[in-house]
């Protein structure tokens, strides 16, 4: 149900984001055939990495991805299990860029819409199987 949306998007690549995305995305990358990659949070990956740091609402984090992950031109579906206020997915997005690629949309079991997340990823395309309101 997360890939349906995405089957004609041409999507290239699936970003993981840690941790609970890694359950979801390699499933939604078989499903449109597509590989996997992971998007971890500052320190955990070996290599040369992107990296980028971003606002929470109570300091700041990083995350990375390895540069050798992801080719230029590529086109990437973000996966992860929640979306709240969008700052993880749009550090996410950003890295996709920085790369020379272009982030396709975003793909979350659960959405908190009240918190502001679609105004904040746009105009990456969010779509969540179930949305809690109120938060």
């Amino acid at each position: 149900a997360m890939a349906e949306p995405f089957r004609g998007a041409n999507v290239d690549l699936v970003a993981a984001v840690e941790s609970r995305g890694f359950l979801f995305a390699p499933e939604v990358g078989r499903v449109l055939g597509v590989g996997t990659m992971l998007v971890r949070k500052a320190g955990k990956l070996p290599g040369d990495v992107y990296s980028r740091t971003y606002e929470l609402e109570y300091g700041a984090d990083a995350i990375e991805m390895h540069r050798s992950d992801i080719g230029v031109g590529q086109r990437v579906l973000i996966v992860d299990d929640l979306v709240a206020t969008g700052g993880t997915l749009k550090a996410t997005a950003e890295l996709i860029a920085e790369a020379g690629s272009t982030p396709v949309g975003v793909a979350c079991v659960i959405g908190l819409p009240d918190l502001g997340y679609e105004k904040r990823l746009a105009p990456v395309v969010v779509h969540t199987l179930v949305n809690f309101g109120g938060a």
